[in-house]
């Protein structure tokens, strides 16, 4: 063969026609980088395999025409709890670096059938057996009722911001009891290095999130420590994700024989510590009674179990009395669990316990109010759910006495009678995320109330909380879900959810994971209507509005330490080592305290200096307190008037709300004890506005 090279004048001509064919090819056809370029919320390089989203649409961003942020708030979730008790009670983990397979897989103790599977046995009942395998197939889990598996994997957390959910508080959560005698773990036991960790965790979902993106700060998932924010990341159209902290004993202040095993310094060094760690809101108490606070206990089986571990951690089972008021703790129940009792000592038993309501006789410790307090200093917000209604009502009475708004009830474990106490204050409310009717019919009975105090609802989904979701109510039932469906705001299109070879359908899978929580909405949409899912489209924005009051709380000045001085009808003189003079209660030292006589016409009169427009009192009584009184107030020490009253007084910490008057004088008339002994005040405050 012939080789016959072209002429270098060929060549060239060659070269500019192939390159004036490939400019007008740019010019007639549409520009690469326009065609390739996702849409904002679509990631570039998603993980493959990988679950899917089943959603399309733009995420809504910005907000109302009122200014007002719109969008769901979960107040209640654990995405982390796998890296708490020991690492192996929760199995799978919420994202991985090696991607789905690793991510969504079963404990090793679970295969091959599920026979050591000892936590399902404890919360589940039966024998434990199911099918280990998750990625792909997930015959057994995630499921409503199957406590011990992932729920939180990262792309159905995707899927229910994609629905409209804008806020989700990751509680950092651990139990060093259900740890140490929980048969399988990786891990020490200490609740404070379980917190870390989680909390690290977390950033690093964030950063793998960003990854996907494009880099740093690019992603949907959004660490947030402050309102602003918050409020800064959903006009974006992203997810603020709060960091909150659910453990029960926490900077190791539990009791043992009812001796506290930490002090304030402790609670200070703690508190410091979750601060930078991005902590915003956290629970004094959880499962058991610890230095700090009493709980409200769990029923049933479960709660046979829960105080089963806190015998082991504490040497007390819970002790009941009579409720004092309309508020009650849960029954406890005399169900037995057999596999937690086997934990016991030889000989020994759980109690037996009436039936019905029953209180727990802890209330708030002396720590726990100083811990109430800490947080206020911090301005961090205050979790009531899990508390004894005594220590509720006792901490409600610290918030009350400084107006302070950081209160959050998360996931319907607060009696609903304290739920106007709660947004009087400037709280913000949440239900536990149950069956569609019932959390239809729940929130109907406190609608009056977020109507009055014009504030949203919030849902707290508590996967990967060991707490069970909503159970499938059927194909055949009324009103089902119907695929696809739009989301409340109407911009996205969300149809079933499928994650490997598994497609879940809300009315034969209920809530399963976290992915299904838009279809969980749907369903409260076709169950209760628009009200409830309108209240709970406003939860974001009243979630916000709690915390950035909960920013700018200072505390006020107590006139009546800044006062001339404090005078009374009598004072206690029997200790010689201790004085109750009248100004031992205007000394700004809970330690100190003014006592009077024993009988009942006594009075305690401070004196401010000078005229000021005053509207509170309060008084922190000593246990001898005053049942029936009043506060007068006078310009000029002579001429009283009645600002407010009581008949009905029970001790405690006392907060008098009246019109702002003028006043220099302030008088607290004690009309009748309490008690044997006289009336004895360890500090009173006089404040204005």
């Amino acid at each position: 063969m012939v080789n016959v090279q072209p002429s270098r004048r060929r060549l060239r001509s060659l070269s500019v026609m192939s390159l004036l064919l490939a400019l007008l090819a740019l010019v007639l056809a549409p520009a690469p980088s326009f065609a390739a370029e996702p849409d904002w919320w679509e990631p570039t390089a998603r993980p493959a395999p990988d679950s899917q989203i089943n959603v399309t649409g733009e995420p809504f961003k910005g907000t109302d025409a009122q200014g007002r942020v719109r969008g769901f708030v979960d107040a209640h979730d654990h995405i982390m709890s796998n890296e708490g008790f020991g690492g192996r009670l929760i199995c799978g983990k919420p994202f991985s670096e090696q991607g789905v397979a690793d991510a969504l897989k079963d404990c090793p103790e679970h295969y091959p059938d599920g026979s050591l599977a000892i936590f399902d046995m404890i919360t589940k009942g039966g024998d434990g057996k199911h099918d280990p395998v998750g990625w792909p197939t997930f015959k057994d889990w995630p499921a409503y009722d199957s406590l011990t598996h992932q729920q939180n994997y990262y792309a159905w957390i995707e899927r229910a911001w994609r629905g409209g959910q804008r806020v989700l508080v990751n509680d950092l959560v651990t139990n060093g009891v259900i740890c140490s005698v929980y048969f399988f773990k990786d891990r020490g036991c200490d609740e404070m290095d379980a917190i870390r960790l989680e909390a690290k965790k977390t950033y690093e979902m964030q950063d793998f999130i960003d990854k996907q993106y494009g880099g740093p700060g690019k992603g949907w998932f959004r660490i947030v420590t402050n309102s602003a924010q918050a409020r800064q990341v959903v006009e974006q159209g992203k997810l603020a994700v709060v960091l909150g902290v659910e453990t029960s004993e926490p900077f190791g202040c539990k009791q043992i024989l009812d001796i506290a095993q930490c002090g304030k310094d402790d609670i200070d060094r703690g508190l410091d510590e979750l601060k930078k760690l991005g902590v915003s809101s956290m629970f004094l108490c959880h499962k058991f009674d610890n230095a700090l606070c009493g709980v409200r206990y769990d029923s049933g089986a479960l709660g046979t179990a829960i105080n089963v571990g806190q015998f082991l951690s504490t040497g007390t089972y819970w002790k009941t009395e009579d409720c004092k008021g309309p508020q009650h703790d849960n029954p406890i129940g005399n169900a037995p669990a057999p596999e937690a009792e086997k934990r016991l000592p030889e000989g020994e038993e759980v109690p037996t316990y009436a039936s019905g309501a029953q209180c727990n006789t802890r209330g708030l410790t002396d720590l726990g109010a100083y811990a109430v307090r800490g947080m206020m200093k911090r301005n961090m917000m205050l979790e009531l759910d899990h508390m004894s209604v005594k220590a509720v009502g006792q901490s409600l009475d610290i918030l009350e006495s400084e107006k302070y708004p950081g209160v959050i009830s998360s996931h319907s474990w607060m009696d609903l009678g304290w739920t106007e106490r709660l947004y009087k204050l400037g709280g913000f409310a949440a239900q536990y995320m149950g069956q569609s009717k019932g959390f239809v019919g729940e929130a109907a009975r406190t609608k009056d109330l977020r109507d009055k105090y014009n504030v949203g609802y919030g849902y707290g989904t508590d996967m990967n909380g060991v707490g069970g979701w909503p159970a499938p109510r059927g194909k055949d039932a009324p009103n089902p879900v119907t695929y696809p469906f739009r989301s409340v705001d109407g911009g996205s299109v969300i149809d079933k959810q499928t994650t490997g070879e598994r497609t879940w359908d809300f009315n034969t899978d209920g809530g399963a994971h976290y992915g299904m929580v838009p279809d969980w909405i749907q369903d409260i949409r076709n169950v209760g209507g628009e009200d409830v899912v309108k209240d709970l489209f406003t939860g974001a924005e009243s979630y916000l509005r709690t915390w950035a009051n909960t920013e700018k709380y200072a505390p006020g000045k107590n006139l009546a330490t800044a006062g001339v001085g404090a005078w009374a009808s009598s004072s206690e003189w029997w200790n010689p080592f201790e004085s109750f003079q009248p100004g031992r209660a205007v000394d700004g030292n809970n330690s100190t305290r003014w006592a009077s006589e024993w009988n009942d016409d006594q009075w305690l009169r401070i004196d401010l200096g000078s005229p000021q427009q005053i509207d509170r009192v309060t008084l922190d009584w000593e246990s001898a307190y005053g049942k029936s009184y009043r506060i007068e107030l006078s310009t000029d020490r002579e001429n009283w008037t009645t600002a407010w009253s009581t008949t009905s007084g029970d001790g405690g910490l006392d907060t008098a709300r009246f019109d702002r008057t003028e006043a220099r004088y302030v008088r607290i008339k004690g009309l009748e004890r309490g008690t044997q002994w006289g009336y004895s005040l360890k500090e009173v405050g006089v404040y204005a506005g």
